[in-house]
């Protein structure tokens, strides 16, 4: 990971904040006694009952780094399924005053403990009562059987796991230290993708527990999030048109190279899909030539080589040809986004420019034609968060029009309304506690569209001081992009958020680092939104563009309730 250069205020202030009151050594108090005469007495964290007899603890090092590595099992009052935590304590001497939650990808919840030490921060991870610890995810056991949800998981998943590992932290670490009460411990999160809905449900249910939290790309708005993975496929089978994937490929690059010089800068990077969005006509792609050599493909699934994560490997043939108006049409419905059959819109889709990862098509070898692939992420949340049936994907989509992905989305959204959704808007708890959001989103997301950040964030009132929004140009789903190598993405994020919170240093842009290409490091300062960038003179400056940022707004008429 690129470190960026850090001011000479915020090396002192990550080094040299306040230690800890007592001079024990690590060792003496890496001990199980210590650790069940420093939890939380039981009765003071209302619904959690410890268990001390299951506390484990003992030294360890990483990157060496040495750390205390505990083990405590708890239970939620009244009943008997015990959830097991890790925490990972810095020796004395590194302690910040710091408690640091990591976000997990996918249907995971993170298993590490010791994201935290970098920044002097105790660290936690939770099994949520399932073995998450051991890799077992949410679609995994979100089920007691067909047609039965097995709702307590869910719970945990969508916020309650992530929460209890905080409240549980926070006077275990003060304990576990001797520091006294007036001693402030900060509270941090970082996350992306669902890890960045973890950091918004976090904000959201115990806003009062934290103190700053960076979210990535969050895949919250669950129901509409997870049924739009299946859009790309259903556009192809309405307009009968299935695009091999060269063609997919070329009108991609071909719109990378066309809107690419639109910010004022020719290097391979769409900072402005704005006013590419509202410029550039993809018709004009009709009739280039296109040309893909033979590949061998392997598609991970959702949650990455799992056993039941819907992954597949397929054989693409060389491909040569033309791009057709049926393939533009194809790439054009899927960037207007999903419209049920009254012409109401239901929900956005990914900006201009962003790789087509949910259309991508399967060759059959045995009749030479192209095909429709059913992405898992999408099918597999319709079979068992929706259908609620056992099944890793849809078979087919032979009856799914657009209202049936409508008609999806919304049983999902009220299904999981209070748990997987995660869009309360209502941030006033943390935000009078003075907590602070730094929330960033690559621009050219094939996954969580970018639109959808900026949706939720609309619906923060008051958000420029406390809650500050990035989009990264160029980008990909929580990460740099392939096809935009040169673009720029922030990867210093937490210690900018400790300057803020504990030195009182308020971003005016976030760092983000080129490291490829012409511009290889260089840093760009990424523009809160709703300005957008401009470079000018080859120099990077945020501009106010109403009507550019205005193609990252939509209503969504289709659903008779308000969509946060």
């Amino acid at each position: 990971m690129r470190q960026f250069p850090r001011p000479a205020v915020a090396a002192v202030a990550l080094a040299a904040l306040a230690r800890p009151s007592n001079s024990s050594s690590h060792a003496s108090i890496c001990t199980v006694s210590h650790v069940q005469s420093s939890l939380p007495a039981n009765g003071t964290l209302l619904g959690i009952d410890m268990i001390p007899s299951s506390v484990t603890a003992k030294t360890a090092t990483q990157d060496s780094t040495e750390y205390c590595a505990v083990s405590v099992s708890y239970v939620h009052t009244g009943t008997t399924d015990e959830i097991v935590l890790n925490y990972g304590f810095p020796s004395p001497a590194n302690l910040s005053n710091r408690f640091y939650v990591a976000g997990g990808f996918g249907y995971s919840l993170s298993t590490s403990s010791t994201g935290g030490l970098e920044y002097g921060a105790v660290g936690g991870a939770t099994d949520a009562g399932y073995g998450a610890l051991n890799g077992t995810t949410l679609d995994e056991v979100n089920l007691a059987g067909n047609g039965t949800i097995n709702w307590d998981p869910i719970v945990m998943f969508a916020y309650q796991a992530l929460g209890e590992l905080t409240r549980i932290g926070k006077p275990l670490t003060r304990s576990f230290y001797g520091l006294d009460k007036d001693t402030k411990i900060y509270i941090y999160y970082e996350g992306c993708s669902d890890g960045g809905r973890q950091g918004m449900s976090q904000v959201q249910c115990y806003g009062d527990e934290y103190d700053g939290a960076v979210i990535g790309a969050p895949a919250f708005r669950y129901g509409q999030q997870q049924v739009n993975h299946l859009f790309s496929s259903v556009v192809e089978k309405t307009l009968g048109y299935y695009p091999p994937t060269c063609e997919l490929s070329k009108i991609v690059n071909a719109t990378i190279d066309a809107c690419d010089p639109l910010d004022g800068r020719t290097d391979g990077v769409i900072s402005r899909s704005d006013i590419c969005q509202l410029k550039f006509n993809l018709s004009s792609i009709i009739g280039e030539p296109c040309h893909c050599a033979a590949e061998v493909f392997t598609s991970l699934g959702f949650n990455f080589n799992k056993r039941s994560d819907g992954s597949s490997t397929s054989y693409t043939p060389a491909q040569t040809g033309n791009v057709t108006a049926e393939g533009v049409a194809v790439a054009q419905a899927i960037y207007d986004g999903l419209f049920n059959s009254a012409g109401e819109r239901a929900y956005l889709s990914y900006r201009i420019g962003s790789e087509f990862s949910d259309g991508e098509t399967t060759y059959d070898n045995s009749t030479g034609a192209w095909g429709v692939n059913i992405p898992s992420t999408g099918g597999e949340f319709v079979t068992r968060f929706i259908d609620l049936v056992e099944l890793d994907n849809l078979e087919t989509l032979d009856s799914v029009d657009y209202d049936t992905l409508v008609e999806w989305m919304n049983k999902a959204m009220v299904r999981y309304m209070d748990t997987l959704q995660t869009t309360l808007p209502d941030l006033m708890t943390f935000k009078s506690t003075g907590g602070k959001i730094i929330h960033y989103h690559g621009e050219s997301d094939p996954s969580v569209p970018a639109a959808s950040s900026i949706e939720a964030a609309e619906a923060i009132e008051q958000m420029k001081e406390w809650y500050q929004l990035y989009l990264a140009p160029g980008a990909a789903h929580c990460g740099r992009n392939s096809l935009q190598s040169n673009g720029p993405f922030p990867e210093d994020n937490m210690a900018t958020m400790i300057q803020w919170v504990e030195n009182g240093v308020q971003p005016t842009g976030l760092n983000a680092a080129v490291d490829a290409g012409k511009y290889d490091g260089e840093i760009q300062s990424l523009c809160q939104f709703p300005k957008r960038p401009v470079w000018e003179n080859n120099k990077w400056k945020c501009e106010s563009d109403d009507k550019g940022a205005d193609t990252f707004y939509y209503t969504f008429p289709a659903f008779k309730v308000p969509i946060y």
